[in-house]
């Protein structure tokens, strides 16, 4: 009698990228939170917090020989091992965090190491949640060939109540952790169809 093989789920590594510096970030505390979902629920997902504080302003006089500073080349190895990007950034001044736009742009040197993976934005701040910095994102995200996943958005109203976060920055509310894990099955889901698995 012959066994039934039964396939595991495939397992994709996401790069979390904070665009905020701040230990108690609600930004951060996003993608702790996505660490903690995949190591429990999310079946599938391995995701990995991606430290962008190392990284010098871009300035093309750091490439010597046709090499990057360590810290860069560090953080793009890291960008190219992993099937897809989680991106969390507050909004600055309708646009994404200084630091992130830092790290896309490291990350865009040739040869990009974003071109062609799925890519999902949460963002967490006041008003709008990040909403605008969102979509600049997205804008960003076509120039250097990330595909985004278009549902479900993802913005959370830090200040408004039921509280979301806890004093350092770690999301508590059990409605958006079931929102984010929403948005990291919508990103398995999209890594997966784009690498023909």
């Amino acid at each position: 009698m012959e066994s039934a093989v039964v396939a595991s789920p495939a397992v994709i590594k996401v790069a979390a990228i904070c665009g905020s510096l701040r230990k108690a970030s609600f930004n951060r505390g996003l993608l702790r939170s996505a660490v903690e979902i995949s190591e429990r629920s999310a079946n599938g997902m391995q995701v990995e917090l991606i430290d962008v504080s190392p990284l010098p302003m871009i300035n093309t006089d750091l490439e010597v020989d046709g090499r990057f500073p360590p810290a860069v080349e560090a953080f793009r190895r890291k960008v190219l091992e992993a099937d897809s990007i989680l991106f969390a950034s507050p909004e600055y001044n309708y646009s994404v965090a200084p630091p992130l736009k830092n790290a896309i742009d490291w990350g865009s040197r040739p040869p990009n190491v974003w071109a062609g993976k799925a890519a999902a934005i949460v963002s967490a701040g006041g008003g709008f949640g990040g909403g605008r910095a969102q979509y600049h994102l997205r804008q960003i995200g076509v120039f250097v060939d990330l595909h985004f996943i278009n549902k479900p958005e993802f913005v959370v109203n830090a200040f408004q109540p039921p509280t979301k976060f806890d004093g350092e920055g770690n999301l508590v509310d059990p409605e958006t952790k079931e929102r984010l894990k929403q948005v990291l099955q919508a990103l398995h889901r999209l890594t997966l169809q784009l690498q023909g698995r």
